[in-house]
């Protein structure tokens, strides 16, 4: 079993505890800080949630949903705590547990790309297609998989361990418990399986090893360990929150209307009538979803809770693999499982999506086929062409050295892509693809 005392130990990578928490700010409120500071974070208000470069200014960005979830996660955090009091060791409270949650949750997008999953699909068909070719033929099994199966999860990891704030020297340097809670997948490529999930790159291999020991995750087998207890608190308030947000977000751009969301709102409530603006056909499909919001979400938080404690042994011993929202209650369960058929159905089928979804991988394939090939060059002759030398200046100190191996270098292009907006990236593909406008 795994045991609170380790699981929430205040320390951080790459620096011991040196002091008391401050007067109102816990340890774990400062990883809070740190993450909403970082210039990857900021950089999440201009890239894809789900639809790309919408125009509506009411449609969430990755900035706004990882806010919303971590709002959610603070919620889930607190009652968690509040249930678990005398199980927690001397130095945490329920607070600590929910700053825990919600730092954890702002940092769980942070290692998206651009154009949402998309631009994730993009990166991994990018090197598919070269597999076998020169550029990659001197990469491992395992380095392969890593590229090929490129996972936000793992680039998320790497963001707030590696290269933000303090670069390659710990990162955010966060706790311990916010890093664990942030792994949803806590275990490398080779164990990514059907789902194609996983939780590190072998860049952050030793890194991960170091969290997971430190914090008491069980070793299922090796490189791969069971969930921090905290994980599935963080993986239900993302739940939560594209459950009802992203139907919100169709019925904005016109793709849903609301009589498709109502009946899915109202078992998510228990089937109870919520306030009665949601009833009341005068107003604007926004303010009656708006009214719904509220009840809908105060149910399933209080399912997420609920399932958390009746399957409290199976996490805490590494057995559990179920998700909170769909173990709980069977309203909240269905209306879940309702939800994402629908969104399957008609949302993420929608045309114009479709659209700047394919417009997306070529984007993503430009840039990264143009800094790859410099990346390559630079390895592979002693001469660089005049272009490859351009095409690396404009990684300014972010470029690799000539004499790293290659699959470090290009894990920087992804760095460097990866990390663009979704409006950057668009301006760079066409001013490097020659149709500057």
């Amino acid at each position: 079993m795994m045991q609170w005392q380790t699981l929430l130990t205040p320390h951080r990578s790459h620096h011991e505890l040196e002091s008391e928490p401050e007067i109102g700010r816990s340890h774990f409120h400062k990883d809070h800080d740190r993450v909403v500071f970082s210039s990857a974070f900021r950089r999440l208000g201009r890239k894809t949630q789900v639809h790309p470069l919408s125009l509506n200014d009411h449609i969430h960005t990755r900035l706004t949903h990882s806010v919303e979830v971590g709002s959610v996660g603070r919620s889930l955090g607190l009652m968690a705590g509040e249930t678990l009091q005398d199980e927690l060791p001397s130095w945490i409270n329920p607070a600590d547990i929910g700053a825990i949650v919600q730092a954890a949750c702002l940092a769980h997008d942070i290692g998206h790309p651009p154009f949402g999953h998309a631009g994730e699909y993009a990166v991994r068909d990018f090197f598919g297609r070269h597999r076998g070719s020169s550029m990659l033929s001197e990469l491992t099994e395992a380095e392969l998989t890593d590229l090929c199966g490129f996972e936000s999860n793992a680039q998320a990891f790497r963001v707030v361990t590696q290269t933000e704030y303090h670069q390659f020297a710990g990162g955010m340097r966060l706790t311990y418990p916010t890093l664990g809670t942030l792994m949803k997948y806590p275990w490398t490529s080779q164990h990514a399986g059907s789902k194609e999930k996983f939780g590190a790159f072998l860049t952050e291999k030793d890194i991960f090893k170091e969290v997971a020991e430190r914090l008491g995750l069980i070793e299922l087998s090796p490189e791969k360990y069971a969930r921090h207890p905290l994980a599935f608190l963080m993986e239900a308030a993302d739940d939560i929150c594209y459950t009802i947000l992203d139907l919100e977000d169709a019925i904005e751009l016109n793709i849903l209307s609301y009589d498709d969301v109502e009946p899915i709102l109202l078992q998510l409530c228990g089937w109870q009538q919520p306030h009665e603006y949601a009833m009341d056909k005068r107003l604007s499909p926004r303010r009656r979803i708006s009214a719904f919001r509220g009840r809908a979400m105060e149910r399933m938080l209080n399912s997420a809770v609920q399932a958390f404690m009746a399957n409290r042994s199976g996490i805490m011993s590494g057995s559990y693999q179920g998700e909170l929202l769909l173990d709980g209650d069977k309203d909240v369960a269905a209306g879940v499982q309702a939800g994402k058929q629908l969104a399957y159905q008609k949302v993420f089928r929608n045309a114009r999506k479709s659209e700047l979804e394919i417009g997306a991988f070529s984007t993503i394939g430009t840039l990264l086929e143009v800094f790859c090939q410099a990346v390559y060059e630079q390895y592979s002759t002693e001469h660089v062409s005049f272009r490859a030398k351009r095409v690396l200046d404009l990684m300014g100190a972010n470029a690799p050295d000539p004499q790293w191996p290659l699959y470090q270098a290009y894990m920087r292009v992804i760095d460097y892509v990866t990390g663009m907006t979704d409006n950057y990236a668009t301006y760079l593909a066409h001013q490097i693809g020659g149709m500057a406008r």
